[in-house]
């Protein structure tokens, strides 16, 4: 590509230990959720048309900073490998969300029958969709710059799989909801994509164009988003211990519940990450696009899928639970996969 190259945000102690961020918040939050209950349920309280404003506004504040990085313009290079844009979008799109819906139908209606009830299963395989639809926006970045990726090219992914999402993401979930027998309430469903997709990213387009103004100043972009990093972690973290504040006493009593959880979860990022990646190799895509390529599709964009699965089903519900627990797992599973790609570069042409 010849256009500058955008600035690939630098890994930090954040990133590289997010999964140790996130269980010391789970933590936090069971404690807390112990001893202060009724703070819990004043929280539970601030609701309005089945969103809790407390988490929403957390949510927003995770999701704004990533949609400001979102470029359409970059679309034009589409055509410059074709390649790699085709499997990101087959993968995400076409094998993704139905493989993760089978493999939660497989394991909490099937394999993990025994150890709950069939109400907490469809929670559970619920949480699964709703991650399994999300395909991830910020991370991604990150994953991309430890494989030496491209960076123009891991934009392009991330700006068309945004612009597919505030279309498709909520008719995925609530055909695979139906498929799997779990009531759809679609308006909530509806809600929930506008507020925290459409509305995070017409918000993300008018401040980047304004950021950039006469003169492209891409520095100011990376400058106000990096500014604003900090509300996004404090926003994840504080949801996360929100989240385990009403899910405390599940936890407590069912610990091996996470171990359940994690199972699926874990099959699913490195059989989709083996499918993008293979298929990458044997089309002989270069390694710089292969790589963010697979892990676009192995990730996913969590902050979403936890906020719909409250909007639908409550901060108390097993959806709420397992889209936590998705958090929990995707770093150190992420961290593998480069290491993998990253030992396997020379199998790609690299032009």
């Amino acid at each position: 590509m010849t256009d500058k190259t955008m600035d690939a945000p630098a890994i930090g102690v954040f990133e590289r230990w997010l999964s140790i961020w996130v269980a010391l918040s789970i933590g936090l939050g069971i404690f807390l959720g112990q001893m202060f209950p009724a703070l819990f349920e004043t929280l539970a309280s601030f609701e309005y048309a089945h969103v809790n404003l407390v988490v929403a506004v957390l949510i927003w504040a995770m999701v704004y900073p990533m949609m400001i990085q979102v470029d359409f313009s970059s679309i034009t290079h589409v055509k410059d490998q074709p390649k790699g844009l085709l499997i990101t979008l087959v993968v995400n799109w076409l094998i993704k969300p139905f493989t993760m819906a089978a493999l939660g139908v497989l394991f909490f209606k099937y394999l993990f029958a025994d150890y709950m009830s069939v109400s907490d299963a469809d929670s559970y395989i619920a949480g699964l969709i709703l991650l399994g639809a999300a395909p991830c926006t910020a991370m991604v970045f990150v994953w991309s710059q430890l494989t030496k990726g491209d960076p123009n090219y891991t934009l392009v992914q991330v700006s068309v799989n945004d612009l597919i999402m505030v279309f498709a993401y909520a008719p995925i979930v609530a055909l695979l909801l139906g498929v799997t027998s779990i009531p759809v309430p679609w308006d909530t469903l509806v809600l929930s994509v506008v507020l925290y997709v459409v509305v995070p990213l017409v918000a993300g387009i008018v401040t980047r164009k304004l950021l950039l103004g006469r003169r492209n100043n891409v520095d100011a972009v990376s400058n106000f988003t990096s500014t604003l990093k900090p509300f996004s972690i404090i926003g994840l973290l504080a949801t996360v211990v929100l989240l385990f504040g009403f899910q405390g006493g599940v936890i407590l009593s069912q610990p091996f519940l996470i171990v359940l959880i994690a199972v699926p979860l874990l099959l699913q990022s490195y059989g989709i990450f083996a499918i993008a990646y293979g298929t990458a190799w044997f089309m002989r895509v270069p390694f710089k696009i292969a790589a963010p390529c697979a892990m676009i599709g192995t990730s996913n964009f969590f902050e979403l899928a936890v906020a719909v699965a409250i909007s639908l089903f409550g901060l108390n519900s097993g959806a709420a639970l397992t889209t936590v627990v998705g958090v929990l797992v995707e770093v150190p599973v992420m961290l593998s996969l480069v290491a993998f790609a990253n030992r396997t570069r020379t199998h790609f042409p690299h032009e």
